[in-house]
């Protein structure tokens, strides 16, 4: 099976890099081992690097996360300067005037508490390179210059420190999970047509080379660990992973395990470990083997068991709307901050009430379609994946809720309207990192990028959009897709134009206004005049009832589309009237009486359109 995959995308990897498109491969196979008492793990890496671009390489960049952990670091200069820092990253005091006092917790770490990776004996193709350590980044001056469509070989020692749980990974965190291991060893950065993404690590998220993992972890062999990959050895291993009826036996005198896990076409590789971890495992849609590990507590082990089978019921969900999940595991872990999306599992907090249980878990498991096989550079365009993800969420918790809402994805419009309303809102073309304020940042990325998917159900028609996520899907799955490929297969399934619609959504702050300027009615005919009075363009559904109780749907294609949408109300007789472009600042149109007098008339019925100003959108007699 998993020969079969890898050729199969490598072919198609091959294929797009026929036609002008690239992406750079690694191989890892790293040793690594932990300490639990202390903490502290050693390691070895061994690298093998593909440089398919057209470029000579005479430098290489690695991510060393862990190092954000530290006092002075950018991390902790972040914290204390955002208006709004992550409650989970500080601490709150009264002082002595009664006002909080607000406190990094990164600031207050000691030696034994900070998390670090160290360097050593860093090689290339067996001859010594120089490094250069700068807060979370590693730099390396190749011995010789990678030339490109070649190869080499980078190996290093590394030892690191997991640090107090601060962010998303570290020791100890609120619910008592032992070790939370993601960002813990060091991460080529990612070259691609842009040149080198070295973003330090300031709080958010992440860009990776695709590649295939060799990892073994030796740990104390009272510790279950879960996470990314297939398990390679679990009949030596048990703890739940062993093939049914085989009675597992390890050495009396041994003190430790060594887990030994492959992760074919991944861009990262997270584990978690815990001496406590209950572990299931249910069986999937395509066979894929849903583990879920967490804490055996009796007040949260019946919403673990009652989450497996809804997990099973999402993926399907999601397999139909999107595409199939292309691996054989996934892995549900209580670990972490809140709740992270990994390569081929997640880490979740795991107590608290069953929704919120569910709602975490559909999106982040969402993230293995919308990052963990369509990988965006998050730090860039931070809407495309968690947006989508949120759509995708949205979407599935609705299919499978006994009461159906009629606009699944109605709560991320609230919260778009929210950040317009504060004046706050800054272009989500901005970098993650320079946004003012965290909940601006969490707006625009979650709710506005999941509104930029349900919109265009009411643009182009749910089934064009649907279409297109499959289309998305199969195009780039295994690559870095960018805004513009979204776009395009949006344009391809349904023959919209719609760059206007990604620059103004995406580029820009412009909102969404229209309204219903006049209603004048005469002997023959009444006439209706619509305003547009936000920057941004877009056609318009229109439903008029009638004094008789009958209802007609108009539709006003907006000019620069140069497209018309199958009709979303087919149950009512439709009028096609002449376009609307962009430059007119209103649009005139006429009902003959004939079709009855008009009793009322509204702008968008299905609210799908983000205007921000619904309150002009209606008209009464």
């Amino acid at each position: 099976m998993k020969r079969f995959f890898l050729l199969a995308l490598f072919g198609c990897v091959a294929a797009q890099a026929q036609n002008g498109y690239w992406q750079q491969h690694v191989d890892y196979k790293m040793e690594v081992s932990m300490d639990v008492k202390t903490y502290k793990y050693k390691g070895m890496q061994k690298l093998e690097y593909t440089n398919n671009s057209p470029d000579t390489l005479r430098r290489v960049f690695y991510h060393l996360y862990n190092n954000a952990f530290q006092p002075g670091s950018e991390m902790d200069a972040r914290i204390q300067s955002i208006k709004d820092p992550d409650g989970r990253m500080i601490t709150k005091t009264k002082g002595a005037d009664g006002k909080d006092v607000v406190k990094s917790r990164i600031a207050a770490l000691k030696p034994d508490e900070i998390g670090y990776l160290k360097i050593n004996n860093f090689k290339q193709d067996g001859a010594s390179a120089d490094t250069k350590v700068v807060g979370t980044i590693l730099e390396v001056k190749l011995a010789r210059p990678i030339l490109p469509h070649s190869k080499a070989t980078f190996s290093l020692d590394f030892e690191g420190q997991v640090p107090v749980q601060i962010r998303r990974s570290g020791r100890n965190n609120s619910e008592g999970v032992d070790l939370s291991m993601s960002q813990w060893y060091p991460k080529l950065a990612e070259y691609d047509f842009e040149g080198w993404h070295t973003d330090p690590y300031i709080g958010r998220e992440f860009h990776g080379v695709w590649g295939d993992f060799d990892v073994k972890i030796t740990i104390d062999k009272n510790y279950v660990l879960g996470g990314t990959g297939y398990l390679q050895n679990p009949n030596e291993i048990g703890h739940g992973y062993e093939d049914k009826g085989v009675k597992v036996e390890h050495p009396k005198k041994a003190k430790t395990l060594t887990w030994h896990f492959k992760a074919p076409m991944v861009h990262d590789f997270t584990w978690a470990a815990d001496p406590d971890y209950n572990h299931d495992i249910y069986e999937g849609p395509n066979g894929v083997k849903l583990h879920f590990l967490w804490l055996d507590n009796p007040a949260i082990n019946d919403n673990w068991k009652k989450l497996q089978p809804d997990t099973a019921k999402l993926m399907e969900i999601y397999n139909t709307t999107v595409g199939n999940y292309p691996y054989k595991q996934y892995s549900v872990i209580q670990g972490g901050d809140g709740g992270m999306e990994y390569a081929m599992c997640t880490l979740i907090l795991g107590t608290g009430k069953y929704d919120g249980l569910l709602g975490v878990t559909a999106h982040e498991m969402a993230h293995s379609w919308f990052q963990h096989v369509l990988a965006s550079n998050e730090s860039k365009h931070g809407w495309m994946d968690e947006g989508f993800t949120s759509f995708l969420e949205d979407y599935g918790l609705n299919e499978i809720a006994e009461a159906k809402a009629k606009n699944p994805w109605g709560s991320a419009y609230r919260g778009y309207f929210s950040m317009v309303n504060s004046g706050l809102e800054l272009p989500q073309s901005t970098h993650a990192d320079r946004f003012d304020q965290n909940r601006v940042y969490s707006i625009s990325s979650y709710s506005k990028g999941e509104v930029f998917l349900s919109q265009l159900v009411y643009v182009v028609g749910k089934e064009a959009l649907f279409k297109a996520l499959k289309r998305y899907y199969s195009d780039f799955k295994f690559k870095h897709p960018t805004p513009n490929d979204i776009k395009r297969s949006v344009e391809k399934e349904s023959g919209a134009v719609l760059d206007w619609y990604l620059v103004d959504w995406t580029q820009t702050t412009n909102t969404i206004d229209y309204g219903i300027k006049s209603v004048s009615e005469g002997a023959n005919e009444t006439t209706v005049t619509l305003e547009r009075i936000g920057r941004m363009p877009m056609p318009i559904d229109l439903i008029v009832e009638y004094e008789n109780g009958t209802k007609e749907y108009f539709y006003v294609p907006l000019r620069m589309m140069l497209f018309e949408k199958p009709n979303p109300y087919p149950e009512m007789k439709r009028t096609v009237l002449s376009d609307w472009a962009w430059a007119f600042p209103t649009f005139e149109f006429k009902i003959p009486t004939k079709s009855g007098k008009v009793r009322a008339i509204l702008i968008d019925p299905s609210g799908l359109m983000a205007d921000v100003k619904p309150e002009n959108n209606s008209w009464k007699k």
